[in-house]
């Protein structure tokens, strides 16, 4: 959420942000709101200074055996003011906390404007294309021949999108869980298993309400969110806190299953492990000071980017366009690894700056060592990173010409084997 003198002071700024974004929002009315708010907070205000006026005079009126009915009179009428202000500040606030929660995030001044991916700007690459003298498959093709992914029987047991990992299938996925957490255990991040299930003011707090609820299951029963991401419960672990300024940065590294309905997706990019319904993810979270924030996004964006150097995965690092953000974001860095059998980038990491965008919503900030006002902290997350797809790539970039798998070096003390068939 962008806070409300911002958007005041900066009221073409932020539309032009949203526009950039390709979202629509009603700033007229949010201004007018906001405006009406503060009348109403400023006669009530004055009314309950001249009601403590009248009850003085009614009190001084009594005690000298004088006439206190008029001021009386008065009281009861400036009673029944404030109530009515009081109801219309609250009814006011409410379709001003509505509307504010539909504004999306500014981007930053380095993202470059654009509507389409093409707008992307590439801004690294890590390693060289494979050139083989053998047809490349796709990775569903290999992990069908040797067992390792079972599509068929996970569309049957649940639909399509929840596949069975089998065998070595499953002991591959969690290997490369168990060393992402390990990696970012050793680059300063402290461990987290947090639930998979969040409460709608978790939800709201990260951006997902109301942007991205046909993307999310929901446990209508309990009123529970299947998470998307574990962003959403690990960024609402410090929800309604005062941190201390000395305790910034935090960084925290959690495993957890991820469930999306993909609403909408269709065709080949749903082929195989490309785009699934439930899907393992190692998320890394930072809470940081605002003016740290941006050299921390940095650095996260190289956390993430070691992982594939390890792995051996060629990449290309892209600075997201304005169209192609999300809601909540003021920048985003996008990793996409080689897949060969594909001949196509995948993507496996985002790395995102919320400034306080997120903080705001959750009420989560800090306070300065100098005792000066408590203020927002900067959250950012990057994958570090999806599983199905560095699954994906790992499968068509390490396949022999007799249908093997090698498995990095870097994943045998996890694995205990070499090849996969």
């Amino acid at each position: 959420m962008l806070d409300l003198k911002f958007i005041r002071d900066n009221a073409e700024l932020v539309q032009r942000g949203a526009e950039a974004k390709g979202m629509t929002i009603d700033i007229p009315t949010i201004l007018s709101l906001d405006e009406q708010r503060r009348k109403l907070i400023q006669e009530g205000e004055a009314l309950k200074a001249r009601r403590n006026e009248v009850s003085a005079q009614i009190g001084k009126a009594k005690k000298s055996g004088g006439d206190a009915s008029d001021a009386i009179a008065e009281m009861e009428a400036v009673k029944n003011r404030i109530q009515a202000l009081d109801a219309d500040l609250r009814t006011t606030e409410a379709k001003l906390n509505e509307l504010l929660l539909t504004v999306p995030n500014v981007p930053h001044p380095s993202v470059p404007f654009g509507r389409t991916p093409e707008d992307n700007k590439e801004v690294f690459r890590w390693g060289e294309l494979p050139v083989v003298d053998f047809p490349l498959k796709p990775h569903w093709e290999i992990t069908d021949r040797l067992g390792i992914i079972d599509f068929t029987r996970g569309a049957k047991v649940t639909g399509a999108g929840f596949p069975f990992y089998v065998g070595r299938g499953a002991t591959l996925e969690r290997a490369l869980i168990n060393f992402f957490i390990d990696q970012a255990i050793q680059r300063g991040y402290k461990e987290i298993q947090p639930p998979i299930v969040v409460n709608e003011d978790s939800a709201r707090g990260t951006g997902q309400i109301p942007d991205k609820e046909d993307l999310m299951y929901i446990v209508e029963r309990d009123q529970f969110y299947m998470i998307p991401t574990a962003e959403v419960p690990v960024t609402n672990f410090h929800r309604d806190e005062m941190l201390g300024e000395k305790e910034l940065p935090i960084r925290y590294a959690a495993y957890t299953p991820c469930f999306r309905r993909e609403a909408g997706s269709y065709g080949k990019d749903v082929r195989g492990l490309n785009r699934l319904h439930q899907f393992d993810k190692v998320e890394l979270v930072k809470f940081v000071h605002p003016s740290a924030s941006y050299d921390e996004l940095d650095a996260l964006r190289t956390d993430a980017e070691h992982l594939l150097q390890l792995l051996g995965l060629p990449y290309r690092t892209l600075l997201m366009c304005t169209g192609d953000m999300g809601f909540t974001q003021t920048k985003k860095f996008d990793l996409e690894v080689w897949a060969p059998g594909q001949n196509k980038w995948l993507e496996v990491s985002s790395c995102s700056n919320f400034e306080a965008f997120q903080a705001r919503r959750m009420n989560l900030r800090f306070r300065p060592v100098n005792g000066s006002k408590p203020e927002f902290v900067h959250t950012l997350n990057g994958s570090g990173l999806a599983l199905p797809r560095v699954v994906a790539a790992l499968i068509e970039h390490y396949q022999t010409p007799e249908g093997k798998v090698v498995i990095p070096k870097a994943l045998h003390p996890y694995t205990h084997f070499e090849v996969l068939g």
